[in-house]
């Protein structure tokens, strides 16, 4: 990478002085390589110094080139592949072929956008546990299939004591959510009975996955 002085401190507005050349248009970390026009805004604090990259990055799983690039594309998943490699200290290239890596591996399963539920009339969130007749393999899969099929179910976990699933449904309104209940919810196959409790407001939602436990390895 060739390296230019900056002539002056002075700056434009909204930028800072830097010793290195940057596009204005840099190649975004998508599994595609297709490369957007569009600039992003720069981390604030001095960029690190890009380094080496390791010989076998991956020979013996993550390192913490790629626990970095997890948590970064899990704050900010749009960031372009130049931006992406000054955040974690390497160049551009290397930074790209990890993220494909992390792609190709199944560490990252897609890029989605989160949306505001309220902002959308998604004003009710419910969380239902349901109670199965019985608990065969086939009636199990049976079950799930149809649930799976349903648009306001947003999340579905097999839970240990009593009930057999626990859901996280998703409606405009009371409503909608009892209209759900009594002509889908308890209609499903093997259902035997439905437990509901309603979300008050919202602490925390869309968190990123915790990472730390992978830098102690």
């Amino acid at each position: 990478m060739t390296s230019q002085k900056p002539s002056s401190g002075k700056t434009r507005s909204g930028s800072r002085p830097t010793g290195r050349r940057l596009s204005t248009a840099p190649a975004r970390a998508l599994s595609d390589g297709t490369a957007s026009t569009a600039a992003s805004p720069f981390a604030a604090g001095t960029p690190a110094p890009f380094a080496a990259e390791p010989a076998a990055p991956h020979s013996g799983g993550l390192d913490r080139y790629d626990i970095a690039i997890l948590r970064e594309l899990q704050q900010a998943a749009r960031l372009s592949n130049a931006e992406l490699a000054l955040r974690i200290g390497l160049s551009p290239a290397p930074t790209w072929r990890r993220v494909r890596w992390l792609e190709d591996q199944g560490y990252i399963r897609g890029y989605r956008a989160e949306i505001d539920r309220h902002k959308i009339g998604l004003g009710v969130l419910a969380f239902v546990r349901l109670d199965a007749e019985r608990n065969t393999g086939e009636a199990t899969r049976v079950l799930e299939e149809a649930i799976r099929r349903i648009p306001e179910v947003i999340a579905c976990h097999y839970i240990s004591g009593s009930g057999t699933f626990e859901l996280q449904v998703m409606t405009t309104d009371l409503d909608a959510f009892s209209r759900l209940a009594l002509e889908t919810l308890l209609n499903l196959p093997n259902v035997k009975d439905i437990h509901t409790s309603f979300a008050l407001g919202e602490v925390k939602a869309g968190a990123t996955l915790p990472l730390g436990h992978l830098e102690r390895r």
